[in-house]
């Protein structure tokens, strides 16, 4: 296999934006740290529910991944759906993303992952993006948002379902959400320009590493380097 196809261990959060504009006004209040004095409800084909804040859409390019931005707030979130979100969560294990908390909301199960990463290119900034990976894996479907909170916003991005970034708009969010099914949802072996023999050769790989075989992943490069 040749060295393109790793390139399923290396996943990147990208953030797109473009002009676009869509809110609508309520009430909810944050006990401290910032203010929640608005929601924004959003629709696509695949997912429904609404915003704390005021958050406009930023991007709607593609059919099954959106972006919408919090500027106040300087949050990003990116939401999207797959055949198998499931398998995408087992690539950012490899990655040092694992034990998820795990929440019910409206009879759907969600997993629900903390992380960082460096804001931009440069890997020596200090700049430190908090990202909340919300995954939740239906019957046909998988559905994923990430909510990318910036360096320099004001919210208290605690990496535990017990910090403002998840209570007051986390928590809110999944627990308006509507998953609907949808047609030709891209599939997860797409995504990474792979077959779906190649993909499940990794996936194996994968399997491999969580198992306790660390050195799987390492000694499959090596071997076709």
């Amino acid at each position: 296999m040749e060295n393109k196809n790793f390139i399923i261990i290396a996943v990147v959060v990208v953030i797109i934006a473009v002009l676009g504009v869509i809110f609508a006004t309520g009430v909810l209040n944050s006990d401290d740290g910032v203010k929640i004095t608005q929601t924004t409800p959003f629709k696509t084909e695949f997912m429904e529910g609404s915003f704390s804040g005021n958050v406009s859409l930023v991007n709607d390019t593609e059919e099954f991944m959106h972006s919408y931005e919090d500027k106040e707030n300087k949050i990003t979130y990116n939401i999207s759906t797959v055949d198998d979100s499931k398998a995408l969560m087992d690539i950012y294990y490899v990655q040092g993303i694992m034990h998820p908390e795990k929440r019910s909301f409206n009879g759907q199960e969600w997993n629900i992952y903390f992380t960082q990463a460096v804001q931009g290119n440069d890997t020596n900034s200090s700049d430190i993006m908090n990202i909340v990976i919300c995954q939740a894996q239906g019957e046909k479907q998988g559905y994923i948002i990430y909510m990318i909170i910036d360096a320099k916003s004001k919210v208290n991005a605690t990496l535990n379902t017990y910090g403002e970034s998840y209570t007051n708009f986390v928590e809110p969010l999944l627990n308006s959400i509507t998953l609907k099914e949808s047609k030709n949802v891209p599939k997860i072996n797409d995504e990474f320009g792979l077959t779906e023999e190649q993909f499940a050769e990794q996936m194996d790989l994968i399997k491999q590493f969580k198992a306790g075989n660390t050195s799987a992943i390492q000694q499959q490069e090596e071997a076709t380097a």
